[in-house]
């Protein structure tokens, strides 16, 4: 058994499923992982079904129909993990640019450390990323600097995607209203635990491009993070 659940979504990972699964259960503590797979051409999920196999009761596999976004897959997983009473909920990519040998350390932040919420963050000490050109460090840095202009979050890394949830914070969440699908999903997410008055922790990592596979990232997803920011907070002046 485990407490704690790693959320990965997949479309076209075929080349890093089977290696990522196995460097997260290789860590010291035990974690579950459910695959979250929008209907992968190349073959992801059949992938995933092979080596449950080998690690029954441990992995597990959610299928979607198509690919609508990071946001919902991520949805979906959530209200999975709290279905099976998970108590730390993560979000890592299935690229290596998050490293499992950190899930450790956020899962001892909020464990042990007081955290409901814990980042993997990039620019907490510095700009710890490898192998990003300098025009997407830039766009990364400077969208997370003007994220905590526009919101007023102490976060440093918003844009983060390597995030441990304790459930009291996906359950207080009313994740049927997350708005945001793509980049500024990241964003909506640390905002609303923000708002509700949760411990948000950054954790120090280092972040990796990804060596296998080709990025999701487009221009559309940046478009929505950028405006999407402005109208998370004129909404949240007139909500609680």
């Amino acid at each position: 058994m485990s407490d704690a659940l790693v959320i990965i979504p997949t479309y076209n990972e075929i080349e890093n499923i089977e290696l990522i699964i196995r460097a997260v259960f290789s860590q010291e503590k035990t974690f579950h992982i459910l695959v979250v797979d929008d209907n992968s051409p190349d073959q992801t999920a059949e992938k995933v079904k092979e080596l449950q196999h080998e690690f029954s009761n441990r992995l597990f596999l959610l299928e979607r129909n198509k690919k609508n976004g990071l946001g919902m897959a991520y949805i979906a997983g959530f209200k999975w993990a709290l279905e099976k009473h998970y108590n730390y909920i993560f979000e890592m990519d299935a690229d290596f640019s998050h490293n499992p040998n950190d899930l450790i350390k956020l899962y001892d932040a909020c464990a042990k450390g007081g955290a409901d919420v814990s980042v993997g963050s990039r620019y907490v000490k510095g700009i710890t990323v490898v192998n990003w050109p300098m025009a997407r460090i830039i766009l990364s840095y400077g969208a997370s600097r003007y994220v905590r202009l526009i919101t007023r979050m102490k976060v440093k890394d918003s844009t983060a995607g390597f995030v441990c949830y304790k459930r009291l914070v996906l359950e207080t969440i009313n994740l049927s209203k997350i708005k945001f699908v793509g980049y500024a999903f990241q964003i909506e997410m640390k905002f609303k635990a923000y708002k509700k008055g949760f411990k948000i922790v950054e954790i120090p990592v280092i972040f990796k491009d990804r060596i296998r596979g080709k990025s999701k990232m487009s221009g559309s997803i940046i478009s929505e993070a950028i405006f999407g920011v402005i109208s998370l907070k004129l909404k949240s002046l007139f909500t609680k």
